[in-house]
């Protein structure tokens, strides 16, 4: 089971609600990846507002955990304040922070992001903020008291994959509380070595909604972490140098 905070999960897929080509393809895709948390940007939809359309129109809420982000904000008294918003509307007690720091790369802002975390912690909130791949960060902000942790594999959208594995198994290694690989996947060979290198769960969207086909991406990609996760807990065979004969070599017949 997936555990953050005071919720239990049974899937170890987080999916984006975004860029989908229809709601209906949204919807379906959702319901294939067996996904239980459903994560959406606060600031592009409108929480109070009944008469817009959004993809909460779409879905049964009572068999998802929704998880708001605060895309957009550049500041974490603009990302707090999101937070707020979100909460207000009875979504949820849980919050993505996420602050970038760079409109080219959109790499998230460490010093906002610190600020932010202890800002919303203080309040209550369930806090899992998005990072990059930086080791030290990671341990500060589980120092703070996340819920869970969420490093990038790769630039968000990008599609790159996991650019580096050491950094992020060394944030798995040390952290306590779960480590969620948020940003950068690509395909479904991403998402299971993510897994494989002891992620807790892996968070997609651009890799699902831009796919050729979302609702057999979304498929592929809850079996590739489903498979990623069972290799972990397997163990995998050591690497060597040379070959070995995969049969026994004795009691051979005579030739």
């Amino acid at each position: 089971m997936l555990k953050i905070g005071n919720h239990s999960f049974s899937s170890r897929l987080l999916l984006g609600t975004g860029k989908y080509p229809s709601f209906e393809t949204q919807k379906e895709a959702v319901r294939v990846s067996e996904a239980e948390i459903l994560t959406f940007a606060v600031r592009r939809m409108n929480v109070f507002e009944p008469s817009q359309p959004n993809f909460l129109e779409q879905l049964d809420l009572s068999k998802y955990t929704l998880l708001p982000n605060t895309a957009g904000a550049k500041t974490a008294e603009e990302a707090v304040r999101i937070a707020k918003l979100a909460k207000a509307s009875g979504l949820c007690d849980m919050v993505k922070v996420e602050i970038i720091g760079c409109d080219h790369s959109l790499l998230p802002d460490p010093v906002e992001t610190l600020r932010a975390t202890e800002m919303l912690l203080d309040e209550g909130f369930i806090v899992l903020p998005y990072t990059s791949d930086d080791v030290v960060l990671a341990r500060r902000l589980c120092e703070m008291g996340v819920n869970a942790i969420m490093p990038g594999a790769a630039p968000i959208g990008s599609g790159r994959g996991i650019l580096n594995p050491l950094n992020l198994s060394f944030i798995i290694e040390q952290s306590e509380v779960p480590v969620i690989i948020d940003a950068g996947i690509g395909s479904p060979k991403d998402a299971a070595y993510a897994m494989e290198l002891g992620a807790d769960a892996v968070l997609l969207n651009t890799a699902v909604s831009e796919a050729k086909d979302p609702v057999k991406m979304a498929e592929a990609m809850k079996l590739a972490i489903e498979a990623g996760r069972l290799g972990f807990e397997a163990g995998r065979m050591p690497e060597r140098d040379y070959a070995v004969a995969s049969s026994p070599m004795e009691g051979l017949l005579p030739n």
